[in-house]
């Protein structure tokens, strides 16, 4: 990969993605809303690895910084990885209803947009590909964020499909529950979090790229949450949708606020 832009670049798994990405020699374009943060990341992984790093500032939830990120992917890349996302704590009607629609475009628009936009440079050049960052509230009944990360599975699996043979790949990466600022950003309570359930951005990224590489269309990393998913399939959905629920409603309790993050967690 000779050039890899990341969305939500500045902090959690966008930010593993981003020294990884660097640390293998691949030049970057960093996406993100915080011109500062990005300055600073960009510096940082010029003088750590020698690579080339362009930055782009931009708010993914608005139509201008869309236009913006959707022209600069299809200006040609080699690498895409979708990671721009955000999560809120309350039920469904607790959370304004700006926020909900804001996840989806995030979440979903985002995710088409910008993928419709560097795939044709890709197909071109028969390689590179595309990693969207999706989470395992995919595979449980969870509000809107839990719903918006079944269609970037859906979506990823549907458009791998369509370009078989093409040398280009689309993989979805499904994580746990991962250590980054995305819980306090989102002012979700992890308390109760099992120390076992959680990961380090590193080896989200590691296990995303291996399975990128191998051509697998959904990455769920680790054994043990491959085995979380595989029960979760095996219960029927109205008995799972019932107990997302009931886990699910162990937030902070306070009224969701508009989005402050761009990074992601199972929600």
């Amino acid at each position: 990969m000779s050039v890899a832009l990341v969305t939500g670049a500045t902090a959690g798994i966008g930010a593993a993605f981003a020294r990884r990405l660097a640390r293998d020699g691949t030049d970057l374009v960093l996406l993100a809303r915080d011109r500062d943060r990005l300055a600073s990341a960009a510096d940082e992984l010029r003088q750590a690895h020698g690579v080339k790093v362009e930055t782009v500032v931009a708010d993914l939830s608005t139509e201008a910084g869309l236009s913006v990120a959707e022209q600069r992917a299809a200006e040609g890349i080699d690498l895409l990885v979708n990671n721009a996302g955000f999560g809120h704590q309350g039920w469904f009607l607790d959370a304004p209803l700006d926020v909900e629609l804001t996840t989806m475009r995030v979440h979903c628009e985002a995710v088409l947009r910008l993928t419709y936009a560097a795939l044709p440079h890709m197909l071109r050049h028969g390689t590179g590909g595309v990693i969207n960052v999706a989470s395992i509230a995919a595979f449980v009944a969870r509000g809107t964020y839990g719903a918006s990360k079944a269609w970037v599975v859906s979506f990823s699996e549907s458009v791998a499909a369509e370009i078989v043979g093409s040398g280009v790949q689309v993989t979805a990466v499904c994580p746990g529950w991962v250590r980054t600022e995305f819980h306090r950003r989102a002012d979700l309570d992890v308390n109760d979090v099992p120390r076992y359930l959680w990961l380090e951005p590193e080896a989200v990224v590691d296990a995303a790229l291996r399975d990128f590489s191998r051509g697998v269309r959904v990455s769920i990393p680790t054994t043990r949450y491959k085995v979380i998913v595989g029960l979760n399939r095996a219960v029927p959905r109205r008995l799972a949708a019932a107990i997302s629920a009931r886990v699910g409603s162990r937030r902070t309790g306070r009224r969701a606020a508009a989005p402050t993050g761009r990074e992601h967690g199972p929600g």
